[in-house]
């Protein structure tokens, strides 16, 4: 990569980031380093390294010659470029290890949000539920309420069984009026009569 993003001093403007590589091409340089044991674009790759000195003692052991201190230096080297190649390898492995149990943990920890998630979801649908029970509780209140207003409106029921009382001893009055009225018209009907026939 040759450059990220910066902001520009003074404007908070960010300039476009520039990459020399694309993502494709930074995945398959990758990919080669991981393979290659390289961790630089410069100098031998190691497993290179190891190739060579592995071919230098077996060119070396196929010589029909004494030359055992060649070999056994050779060797020696060839061990020792063995070793040092081994090492990153250990380092990938204990990574690869250490990856694979953040997985696990991961996966476990994916799996208890996941639960919670859906318990949380039940909860969400019982509050759900309790609010709609509450809306309608609450809206039976304001019916009381205004029902309650209405009653309060009204006079006292003492008052109103006085002004029954009253009305009903008016009527009773009235009933006793048109009575004696009644008879009295009758009583003139008759005499009305009576003077007729006479």
């Amino acid at each position: 990569m040759l450059g990220k993003g910066r902001k520009v001093s003074g404007r908070g403007e960010t300039v476009t980031a520039n990459y020399a590589f694309g993502p494709a091409e930074d995945d398959a340089i990758i990919k080669h380093r991981l393979l290659t044991r390289t961790t630089t674009t410069r100098g031998e790759p190691p497993l290179k390294k190891l190739q060579r000195k592995f071919t230098s003692f077996v060119l070396e052991v196929e010589k029909d010659e004494e030359n055992y201190n060649d070999c056994a230096k050779l060797s020696k080297a060839f061990l020792q470029e063995l070793s040092t190649f081994e090492i990153p390898l250990l380092k990938s492995k204990a990574v690869i290890d250490a990856n694979l149990r953040e997985k696990e943990n991961f996966n476990e920890l994916k799996d208890e949000i996941n639960r919670q998630i859906s318990l949380v979801q039940t909860d969400i649908e019982e509050l759900k539920k309790q609010l709609e029970e509450s809306k309608i509780e609450r809206q039976h209140k304001e019916e009381c309420e205004a029902i309650r207003k209405l009653i309060s409106a009204q006079p006292p029921r003492s008052e109103t069984q006085k002004s029954i009382r009253e009305i009903e001893k008016e009527i009773a009055a009235l009933e006793a009026e048109n009575t004696a009225g009644s008879r009295l018209l009758e009583l003139r009907k008759k005499q009305f009569a009576l003077l007729l026939h006479v």
